[in-house]
């Protein structure tokens, strides 16, 4: 029970680390007002906020290394309705929070229902969903072989379909062939300047492998125990991943909105060196001091997501004079006396620390908002 509560507490304070880069990335004002590695690479490419979406992916692996285990214990009608049913859940979550706030002032000032014909249906809770629904079927019926040999054919399977029906261009790739053709331009991201969608249909299967990395990673660890010997394997298993990760990127780039085949090596390369370094920080120099703050994040993680995206949304829809909410605090509380790009990021940071608080408030009651 010792090491089972030590590898929680390491894969909380991952997940806490990611969450919190992940509110503040998504703070982010704009090209010319936001530090680089807060922002995506603009094609090709990887910058630090790049890593934060796949390293989330890889940490829902870790933990269903736990949750998985008890539903070997269930029957399977009831395995099958806990993960159908949670991923569902997630799934309803991450649509809503693109209709949020469900309502608008049409011309007349009449108060009238947003369109659910221009809703967005694929997103970041939605592949999170996918993603993970996938892979604890996959690792329920085909345990550890069939993952691993489903994750090797899913990345060169897309490799091959990425290069057999189309480019790798933004307006000429198989996946925005294939959402256009089945969601449709209206139900598409349209941050691009166009109809596309980084969290698209085709782009979700090697996603798939992130999370199946994250329980791989997450039990051999529960069953090696805090030592030396899996951590340097953990290590060596990233480095050979990012190498590989980059003999691939010469035919196939890193590229986040395309979650190409290369990007997933990468990242799950790197992840493994993070979760490795924590474990050794955390479970054998026993360095813990720090990590409370990060616990608070990792422990209502979707709740506290939730209230972050909707929160930014109201102050992006809301106006003061001809500015937004969110624009306004901006300017009057932080770009006036900061500059440009400090003060987005002290603004981030503020905005992130607000979030925090909710959680430290939730975890202090003991209450932790789960699906």
């Amino acid at each position: 029970m010792s090491t089972l509560s030590q590898r929680s507490q390491a894969i909380d304070v991952m997940r806490g680390l990611t969450l919190t880069l992940m509110i503040v990335v998504n703070m982010s004002i704009s090209d010319d007002k936001s530090y680089a590695p807060l922002l995506h690479a603009a094609w090709h490419g990887l910058t630090l906020t790049d890593l934060v979406f796949p390293s989330f992916l890889f940490v829902v692996g870790t933990a269903l290394s736990f949750t998985l285990e008890r539903y070997q214990t269930m029957g399977n009608a009831a395995v099958l309705r806990k993960i159908f049913t949670r991923t569902a859940l997630i799934f309803l979550c991450g649509y809503l929070l693109y209709w949020f706030p469900f309502f608008e002032f049409d011309k007349a000032g009449q108060l009238s229902l947003l369109p659910l014909e221009k809703t967005r249906i694929m997103g970041v809770l939605q592949r999170i969903a996918l993603g993970y629904g996938f892979a604890s079927l996959i690792l329920h019926y085909w345990k550890t072989r069939g993952a691993i040999v489903f994750s090797v054919v899913a990345l060169l399977g897309y490799w091959w379909l990425m290069y057999s029906f189309g480019d790798y261009t933004m307006a000429g790739n198989a996946e925005i062939k294939l959402d256009k053709l089945i969601l449709g331009d209206n139900h598409m991201y349209h941050g691009e300047g166009m109809a596309f969608d980084p969290e698209g249909i085709l782009s979700t299967l090697p996603a798939i492998p992130n999370v199946l990395a994250g329980y791989f990673a997450g039990r051999f660890l529960r069953e090696k125990g805090p030592n030396y010997e899996p951590i340097a394997k953990l290590l060596m298993a990233g480095a050979v991943l990012l190498v590989l990760a980059l003999c691939w990127s010469s035919v196939f780039p890193f590229n986040k909105k395309l979650w190409s085949s290369s990007y997933v090596l990468c990242t799950i390369g790197i992840d493994l060196f993070v979760l490795a370094i924590l474990v050794y920080v955390i479970d054998l120099r026993k360095t813990r001091g720090w990590t409370y703050f990060f616990e608070v994040f990792g422990r209502n993680t979707l709740f506290i997501y939730l209230l972050s995206e909707i929160v930014q949304t109201i102050m992006w829809t809301a106006h003061v004079g001809n500015l937004a909410l969110f624009d306004w605090i901006y300017a009057t509380g932080f770009q006036w006396w900061a500059g440009d790009k400090p003060g987005s990021f002290v603004w981030a940071l503020v905005f992130m620390f607000s979030c925090w608080l909710v959680g430290y408030g939730l975890d202090k009651k003991h209450i932790y908002i789960k699906l």
